[in-house]
């Protein structure tokens, strides 16, 4: 497994406790598994029975007897035992996609119910490999292995049977040159386990890498990459290759000592046999009939060292299988959660929208507290902007309220109630959530819109895409609302992609908004305009935001400064220049430079529209 940090770990779970954990994905299709294993093993007793069919056969050879009724008998074994080990195979097969399917439902389940400090622990590209690459060898052991295991031992048990019953001689022979080869096989099993193991992570680390460049295919350009990213996949897909070319070494030493086995075997008996024979001690009908049955103990032979094979190859899949389910997970009611306003906060007198009380918060224990006791009320509608320096804390306040994270100590407070009293789903349903990067899916520009409220109308859709400033580019794409916006929104402007953002939470109808510096990429025209519709929302609503820019800042009722993952000061724009040193710089340099800039591209806005064009 390779952690967001860079280290690798390589986990192996004790026999018990992987055999619970392929239990657990094989009992829903236990019945299946039983009727694919029975099926196997008739189709492994008319094979057992062809020996002896043709042991008879000889002795009627012998004595001018007629054979038809021999022959028809044996054909009717092989015609029969054929067909029903086939059809027990198709059992097999498709109870394997079942439990394949089963596992990677549950998985994606988990994954996007992962609580962030664990999505972000480990990259993106090992957990997809988890769910494609890990539960396709999921999918041999927990059927193929358990099934080949347990019809290999019983037909391996009832040729030994039909062996001694022939000539206990003979067997020793045999069990003697099976148990020597079998021991030496016995010993490159834990190396096929290492080896798949680690083929497996080095897998994901091909998936990591190519999430990486994907996520920043522009940079990877623009940076001249192309070929440093192409080395880096080529190494991990070269550790994939050397892994994987060792596992397979030790596997084909594995099922070359089969064959070893039961040719050596076969030279014995022949040899030994055939001095039996000579001496009287059995007949050639019996040499024949053991023979017979020394090469059918071909096929339970190889299903054990097949299913030993598995297992471990398996193994490795299940150890990181079962790291992914004990991931600490959000808990959500099963039961869908409208964003209607429950019926306790629905009262006119409403208490506070959002109250921090002596906030302590780190994101890992080995990392210094990002809030060291925040505190600060917002009364309720209108604009809270937090400003600060970079890494005061502003962006985290976010991700407590919505409790992507937990508060280390004091309380977060939506509406009176502590956020960890909320259900988890209704929480998130009163709020809007506006990122920093604005992300856009893959899909359609609609899906996008209604991805927050799917049960939106056309004219909702309608009346956000004009308040938000899209009915233009709406009206340019090509398929208007259906046209596919390409991954992460590559075919939009990063100012389109964040009007997308805003209009996706505003679609939502949130009881609080929350905006973090959510118009960083756009011209000043459309921040003119979108601020108006920030200060609509606000006349009903409180909206939170992070802000950057002198012209949002001052747009705000009121400003709670942060600094060094505390609360320094709080009051209006006028208060705050007159009073507080820090804020009086941050206006003076960053918020003026933003504001210098974001008037430079109104002026440049103006100059560059049509003649009577609207503002």
């Amino acid at each position: 497994m390779t952690a967001a940090g860079g280290d690798a770990t390589t986990t192996r779970f004790p026999a018990g406790e992987t055999w619970r954990a392929l239990y657990a994905h094989f009992r829903p299709h236990r019945w299946a598994v039983a009727c694919g294993a029975l099926l196997t093993l008739v189709g492994a007793a008319t094979a057992l029975a062809q020996p002896l069919a043709a042991k008879t056969l000889v002795e009627r050879l012998g004595s001018e007897q007629s054979i038809t009724g021999v022959l028809v008998l044996l054909t009717a074994l092989v015609v029969l035992g054929t067909a029903i080990e086939a059809v027990g195979a198709y059992v097999l097969e498709r109870t394997a996609e079942s439990v394949v399917l089963a596992a990677r439902r549950s998985l994606v389940g988990r994954l996007l119910r992962l609580r962030l400090p664990e999505a972000e622990r480990i990259q993106p590209g090992d957990l997809m490999a988890r769910v494609t690459s890990d539960t396709t060898l999921l999918r041999a052991v927990t059927t193929q292995s358990v099934v080949s295991a347990a019809t290999g031992s019983l037909t391996f048990l009832a040729t030994i049977v039909m062996l001694a019953l022939l000539d206990p001689v003979l067997l020793g022979v045999t069990l003697g040159v099976i148990v020597l080869i079998g021991g030496a096989v016995a010993l490159v099993m834990p190396k096929i386990a290492r080896s798949t193991q680690r083929a497996q992570e080095a897998v994901g680390e091909i998936s990591t890498v190519l999430e990486r460049a994907f996520g920043a295919f522009r940079t990877v350009k623009a940076s001249g990459a192309e070929d440093r990213e192409t080395a880096v996949v080529h190494e991990a897909a070269r550790q994939a290759w050397r892994h994987g070319i060792r596992s397979a070494k030790w596997q084909s030493v594995a099922w070359s000592s089969v064959g070893l086995a039961v040719q050596v075997s076969f030279l014995a008996v022949l040899g030994i046999g055939g001095a039996r024979v000579a001496s009287g001690a059995i007949s050639i009908a019996t040499l024949v009939a053991f023979l017979l049955f020394l090469f059918y103990l071909i096929d339970p032979v190889s299903r054990m060292v097949e299913a030993a094979s598995q297992y471990q190859v398996g193994s490795a899949a299940v150890a990181r299988i079962v790291e992914t389910e004990r991931l600490r997970t959000e808990q959500f009611s099963p039961a869908a959660v409208s964003p209607a306003v429950p019926a306790a906060r629905r009262s006119d007198a409403r208490p506070d929208s959002v109250v921090f009380e002596d906030v302590r918060f780190r994101y890992r224990e080995d990392l210094p507290f990002v809030h060291r006791g925040v505190s600060f009320t917002v009364p309720g509608a209108g604009i809270t902007a937090f400003v600060g320096p970079s890494g005061a804390g502003k962006t985290t306040v976010f991700g407590l309220i919505e409790r992507f994270y937990e508060a280390d100590g004091g309380r977060v407070l939506v509406e009176g109630e502590d956020v960890r009293d909320w259900p988890l789903a209704e929480l998130r349903a009163a709020l809007g959530y506006v990122e920093q990067d604005a992300p856009v899916l893959a899909g359609t520009l609609r899906e996008n819109l209604v991805f927050a409220a799917p049960g939106a109308s056309e004219e909702e859709i309608r009346r956000v895409v004009a308040r938000c400033r899209l009915d233009a580019l709406v009206a340019r794409l090509p398929d208007g609302l259906d046209t596919v916006v390409g991954h992460r929104g590559s075919r939009l402007s990063g100012g389109e992609r964040q009007r997308v953002a805003i209009a996706r939470a505003l679609l939502r109808r949130p009881r609080v908004l929350l905006m973090d510096e959510a118009t960083s990429q756009l011209d000043a025209v459309n921040e003119m305009a979108l601020r108006d519709v920030v200060a609509e929302v606000a006349r009903e609503v409180p909206v939170l935001v992070v802000a950057h820019r002198l012209s949002t800042v001052t747009l705000a009722d009121r400003i709670v400064v942060m600094d060094g993952g505390r609360v320094r000061a709080v009051g209006t724009h006028p208060e705050l220049v007159a009073s507080d040193p820090l804020y009086g710089e941050l206006a003076a340099t960053q918020f003026l430079a933003t504001d210098q800039q974001g008037q430079a591209e109104q002026q440049q806005g103006h100059a560059e529209q049509p003649s009577g064009a609207a503002p």
